[in-house]
């Protein structure tokens, strides 16, 4: 069964007929041409394929672009604005935060919808539980946070000493989604 849509890609209105169990990944990168996120695993273990979807990440592999008709979604690609790489990309390039490069993308999408989550107070596992008369404070973004927040997102190379250290400084520097 066919289905029209409408995705907003990297600022882009994109329509498109696809079959109903067509995943955002596949709907990306096959009837979109948007290489940005790869399909490592296409289960949703290994982080390679995530965007942001409606400003949140996820792992567009286990996701129906049907379902998200009208839906943002914004890729590594569609970071950089005005021809300046996202402050979170220039932080990969700093820290070397990346070896072959193929995680590269996922990585650099959860990092950034890790750090607007963290922002927003939304703990982790590791987060210190909230106060009982107020709010959760915004979560201190040590290593093991960062860490902790970014485990869905696998780097074959192991490059995941820089990936923190690239994370740690766009936190330092305040930018999130």
């Amino acid at each position: 069964m066919e289905a029209e849509i409408t995705l907003h890609v990297d600022g882009s209105r994109r329509a498109l007929s696809l079959d109903t169990r067509t995943t955002l990944l596949d709907a990306l990168r096959d009837r979109l041409g948007v290489y940005s996120p790869k399909k490592g695993c296409d289960h949703g273990q290994c982080g390679a394929c995530t965007v942001l979807l409606n400003g949140r990440r996820v792992n567009s592999c286990l996701v129906f672009a049907v379902a998200q008709d009208g839906a943002e979604v914004v890729t590594a690609a569609g970071l950089a604005a005005d021809g300046n790489l996202h402050p979170v990309q220039q932080a990969f390039l700093d820290q070397d935060a990346f070896q072959c490069g193929y995680c590269t993308p996922g990585q650099i999408c959860s990092a950034v919808g890790m750090l607007a989550e963290a922002d927003a107070a939304q703990p982790s596992y590791v987060t210190p539980d909230a106060p009982p008369d107020g709010p959760p404070p915004a979560a201190a973004l040590n290593d093991d946070e960062i860490r902790e927040r970014m485990s869905g997102n696998l780097c074959r190379c192991g490059a995941y000493v820089n990936i923190v250290a690239a994370i740690r400084q766009a936190a330092a520097e305040g930018t999130g989604a």
